[in-house]
């Protein structure tokens, strides 16, 4: 069986180049980041990613705690394990006719060792607590634990930061223990 981010390479393209279809959830439409978008992000430039997106940008995008050091991360990612293509993912609400779209988040994941996926998420503050990381990360999880190779996907947080927490319980993950940081928790959900 051919899993879905090998229909690229089956038809041709590279995995940084194929279109890899968006997920939906609700009104939120979660989007692939591609090699163009990480460029102009890293080069801030908020109106290329906007235009990219067709979606407007808020003020407070990037994420507070999204670092410089990530878009490292994702092309190492893109380089050294090219059927994660696809799981690095931006959350933009969709809001169709009546009102642009607008970036609300982000949402991704990365390949770790015995088929598991970490995945981690972040919401602008004036999208939170509105359930779009809850909505956007059941969608993601779904989608991974569905892929082959996958066989459990997994999250951390701070123990301080329980609205992180109760997201991943509602993705149906359980606590198995410490996190890689100290005073972090990690949780895991089995395919």
């Amino acid at each position: 069986m051919i899993d879905f981010l090998q229909w690229g390479a089956v038809l041709g393209f590279e995995a940084r180049t194929a279109r890899v279809a968006d997920l939906k959830a609700g009104s939120l439409r979660l989007v692939a980041i591609t090699t163009e978008m990480l460029a102009a992000e890293h080069g801030s430039d908020a109106a290329g990613l906007g235009t990219l997106l067709r979606a407007k940008l808020t003020h407070e995008w990037p994420p507070v705690d999204w670092e410089p050091y990530v878009y490292r991360i994702i092309e190492k990612q893109y380089d050294e394990w090219p059927e994660s293509f696809g799981w690095h993912r931006y959350v933009v609400l969709d809001g169709g006719l009546t009102r642009p779209r607008t970036l609300v988040g982000a949402i991704g994941g990365f390949p770790r060792a015995h088929g598991d996926v970490e995945i981690g998420y972040s919401t602008l503050p004036a999208f939170q607590r509105r359930g779009y990381a809850t909505a956007s990360a059941q969608r993601l999880v779904e989608w991974l634990l569905g892929l082959e190779g996958v066989r459990s996907v997994s999250a951390q947080a701070y123990v301080r930061v329980p609205e992180s927490i109760k997201v991943m319980e509602r993705c149906g993950m359980r606590l198995v223990g410490e996190g890689d940081e100290p005073g972090t928790v990690r949780y895991r959900r089995m395919r």
